[in-house]
């Protein structure tokens, strides 16, 4: 049982490490996808043996930077439900933009246009190996471990442009907050069942279990594997159980000065503070990098 860390120190170097209780023991410096919870990236986990680091003082980043971002849609009955959609026959597949990758402690940025950002809480699989037309029965097998992530979703570009811009609204920076860790699949109790919790501040918006799954993990892994593969590294975000902010009534949408976390049990709980674009610095920012 393990839980791998990806870290920054305050004099800026980055490292993978393994959680402690509130230390992290630093494994070693940190490549540049951060940990893959590959063979070799696990035993280097399992082994480590250096510098320790109470939690609370390094910055926690996302575990990995993933090559691709699979999410499914509509996975929990309950969330079918809530959206008076269809069941789906098979699984609803999107993609999130990896650069919307943050911390699992680090702000959400509501862009300036944005007027209807939502949550969903969801567990995480991270793909330790490379995988095409994996069977259900062998899928298990490509999972190196699981993660905590909040499928942050701009509802306006998602469900009121022309076309339904998916991807877009679901890839704005820091749409995609993940961590704290990547657990090994040991640290659950069941894989089968593994509780997926939704807070804003002290209110509960979604408490959901994925033995709850439409599709289990094994049936994702074989449906993504038909002609795409996956590489270590690589993300799906199963699915988010029912009480999205866009389906309650009145809607709950996330707004500047809330504190979001999802709590995946076995993983532990990303906790994001939410905060409006500051159009005016971000024009500044981008003018000033681009001449640089």
């Amino acid at each position: 049982m393990s839980k791998a860390v990806h870290f920054e120190t305050t004099d800026g170097k980055r490292w993978i490490g393994r959680l402690d209780g509130d230390d992290i023991v630093t494994a070693g410096e940190a490549p540049a996808q951060g940990f893959v919870p590959d063979e070799a990236g696990w035993t280097a986990i399992v082994a480590a043996d250096g510098e320790r680091h109470a939690l609370a003082d390094v910055h926690v980043l996302a575990p990995v930077a993933p090559g691709k971002i699979l999410a499914i849609g509509l996975n929990y009955q309950a969330h079918v439900e809530e959206t008076n959609l269809q069941r789906p026959d098979v699984p609803v597949v999107f993609a999130k933009l990896p650069s919307s990758v943050t911390g699992p402690f680090d702000d959400i940025v509501i862009p300036v246009e944005e007027t209807r950002t939502d949550y969903e809480g969801e567990l995480g699989i991270v793909i330790s190996k490379r995988a095409y037309r994996v069977s259900e029965e062998d899928a298990w097998e490509y999972v190196g471990g699981f993660t905590a992530l909040n499928d942050v979703s701009g509802r306006r570009a998602q469900l009121e442009t022309p076309m339904r811009q998916f991807t877009l609204g679901k890839s704005f920076d820091t749409f995609t907050p993940l961590g704290p860790v990547i657990a090994s699949v040991d640290s659950v109790a069941n894989r089968d069942e593994i509780g997926v919790k939704t807070t804003i501040g002290d209110e509960v918006m979604q408490d959901g279990n994925t033995r709850q799954l439409i599709f289990d993990i094994p049936a994702l892994i074989e449906y993504l594997t038909r002609g795409v593969t996956l590489e270590p590294g690589d993300l799906i975000a199963t699915g988010t159980p029912g009480g999205v902010g866009d389906e309650r009534t009145p809607p709950r949408y996330l707004v500047p000065g809330d504190v979001v976390a999802v709590e995946v049990a076995g993983v532990g709980a990303i906790r994001n503070p939410v905060r409006a674009e500051d159009a005016a610095a971000s024009v500044t920012d981008r003018a000033q990098a681009d001449a640089a």
